[in-house]
């Protein structure tokens, strides 16, 4: 099966579109390969309007941008296609994550609750292939986090068989996935760390009054000096002391966060920078030091738009030494394309009626298949 994954994260930088043909219908015979990759930058007008509807969308807006969505991202599988010389009609399935509006965990008893828009009915239409979309949905209905989804993926395309891996990516927000050495059967651990990029993104915005959207190569943190009393106040936050299973997203680490540290405690620009991305360092490395250790760790690799940070990765790698730290390129993969390969990969699993979610790391009750199919249609577009 040829199947695109398609991935617009926290980050609100684009559509990451990867083409991964799939062969063989287990996961014991299962093998894959990156065919094409293609990042789909967002406007900043259409940037602009993910955030608003993510801070204060209305109905009327948060029903425009689900049509809309589907609209940009079926333009991202076409131009995807495009640019590789690849029909539309010899892509079998495309795997759409869909943008994350609002991400509700379950907490005192009650379920949790997930908005991902981005019409699938549109991104068939438009291109004529079936879509596998809405995944988060089904885990939430029993009990689970509804994220991260990554772990099964990360566990069936990216396990070593000599050595054990935790898998960090850095988006808007961050996560991990601890791989035991393949074929061992040992639970996974998988959860959302804290903040990735999206607390650097907002403080950037603040600083160029929106000119700019992030820190390129971490130039402004690598000038700013991290403010220790600062740290010490966000580290103190509820969600980095809270057990495994667990998820956060823009709600809590967004930029009303980063307005918040601006009124209450007036840093330099450049210092902030430099403090909230300390902040993503130690919360990654926190993690994995109270949460995955004292188990085996060969290797840290990192993918997402952290990993072109060398602000965040030498941090990293001091806060870990002496374990080493590289980026997700020791895959053989783009850094870039791991989350929109692993939504290829569950539409697969989808298709073949594997369950694909990861109980002990979402608290489901149980696995189940994940997704909900939208048939292709009669004609794609031109």
């Amino acid at each position: 099966m040829r199947i695109i994954g398609l991935m617009s994260g926290t980050s609100l930088d684009g559509i990451d579109a990867a083409l991964v043909r799939f062969d063989g219908v287990s996961l014991e015979s299962l093998q894959w390969t990156v065919d094409a990759f293609r990042t789909s930058p967002f406007t900043e007008a259409q940037r602009a309007q993910i955030h608003d509807a993510i801070t204060a969308g209305t109905p009327a807006q948060l029903n425009r941008l689900h049509a809309e969505l589907g609209e940009w991202f079926a333009r991202a599988v076409l131009d995807l296609c495009r640019s590789h010389g690849i029909e539309p009609s010899a892509v079998d399935l495309i795997g759409s994550h869909g943008q994350t509006i609002w991400h509700e965990p379950p907490a005192r008893g009650t379920r949790g609750a997930t908005l991902q828009l981005g019409c699938a009915a549109t991104i068939a239409e438009r291109t004529g292939i079936a879509v596998v979309s809405d995944f988060r949905a089904r885990d939430m209905a029993v009990g689970g986090q509804g994220a991260p989804l990554v772990p099964w993926a990360d566990r069936a395309l990216f396990s070593a068989p000599d050595r054990s891996r935790v898998l960090v990516n850095i988006g808007g927000i961050a996560n991990l996935t601890w791989l035991p050495p393949g074929g061992a059967t040992l639970p996974l651990v998988a959860f959302d760390t804290g903040p990735g990029n999206a607390l650097i993104n907002s403080a950037i915005e603040w600083l160029t009054r929106g000119s700019e959207s992030f820190d390129r190569d971490g130039q402004r943190a690598a000038l700013g000096t991290v403010d220790e009393a600062l740290i010490e106040k966000l580290l103190a936050h509820d969600y980095f002391a809270q057990e495994p299973p667990k998820s956060t997203g823009r709600e809590v680490f967004g930029a009303p966060f980063v307005r918040e540290l601006v009124e209450r405690h007036l840093p330099q620009p450049n210092d902030l920078v430099a403090t909230l991305t300390e902040l993503t360092v130690r919360a990654i490395s926190g993690a994995i030091r109270r949460w995955v250790a004292p188990r085996r760790i060969d290797e840290v690799l990192v993918t997402g738009g952290g990993a072109r940070n060398p602000t965040i990765m030498a941090g990293l790698r001091s806060a870990l030494a002496p374990t080493r730290v590289d980026t997700g390129e020791a895959l053989g993969i783009d850094p870039d394309a791991k989350e929109a390969v692993a939504f290829a990969a569950l539409a697969w699993a989808h298709v073949h009626r594997i369950p694909g979610n990861v109980p002990e790391a979402t608290g489901a009750e149980g696995p189940r298949v994940l997704g909900s199919f939208t048939p292709g249609a009669e004609r794609g577009a031109e």
